[in-house]
């Protein structure tokens, strides 16, 4: 094989990998705690490890709380772990007006200046003063899966979600980079409904890249 014809194969090759479904996964509201507050809501209760996710060393756990706003309260709402420097809580648009929380569309871990709530396990309660979010949606990925796609850390890229009639595109969705991370998108279940993306069939990809 000359050198123009093995360009033209991987270059058709890196083109298909573009065109693949891009997994997702549809986030419901959840929350991560640090260790100090951990111990507090579940005293000496080591976590109990429910469901792993796609995200390596990531996993849904046994223990959920109740999340009590000013307006209402959502019930067995699951801690995922393992367990971060601060907490944060992630809930839909649909959650905040039902809390009565005006949360702020972030990124994970963007913190600064957001609302709290009461926070109910079984043992304790616990008032936490900032920390809830309407998560901005994003894609994780490697660096391999970056430079396939031909993107970059702290990108926003465009989606589309296909599988049934209510498909539709995602603007401003962010890319995330991390050596330990699997290819994924993370949209929340008002997006996931918008799209009919809980249709086992749905997939996204890229747009215009």
């Amino acid at each position: 094989m000359d050198k123009d014809s093995l360009y033209t194969l991987v270059r058709n090759v890196l083109d298909e990998m573009r065109e693949r479904p891009i997994p997702l996964g549809i986030s419901n509201r959840h929350l991560h705690l640090c260790a100090e507050d951990y111990a507090h809501l579940f005293p000496g209760q080591p976590i109990g490890k429910k469901k792993a996710l796609l995200q390596p060393e990531q996993y849904a756990a046994e223990q959920t709380v109740t999340l009590v706003g000013p307006k209402g309260q959502i019930e067995n709402v699951r801690l995922l772990g393992p367990l971060r420097s601060a907490s944060q809580v992630e809930i839909s648009r649909s959650d905040a007006r039902a809390l009565g929380v005006a949360a702020p569309l972030r990124s994970s871990g963007d913190l600064k200046g957001t609302p709290g709530l009461r926070l109910v396990s079984p043992f304790a309660e616990l008032e936490l003063a900032s920390g809830v979010i309407v998560a901005r949606r994003h894609i994780h990925m490697s660096p391999l899966d970056a430079l396939i796609l031909r993107v970059s850390h702290g990108d926003t890229v465009a989606v589309a979600i296909k599988g049934d009639d209510r498909q539709l595109v995602f603007d401003n969705v962010d890319i995330r980079v991390s050596p330990d991370m699997r290819l994924e998108l993370h949209i929340d279940t008002d997006e996931a409904n918008a799209a009919g993306a809980d249709n086992p069939l749905a997939f996204a990809t890229l747009v215009n890249r």
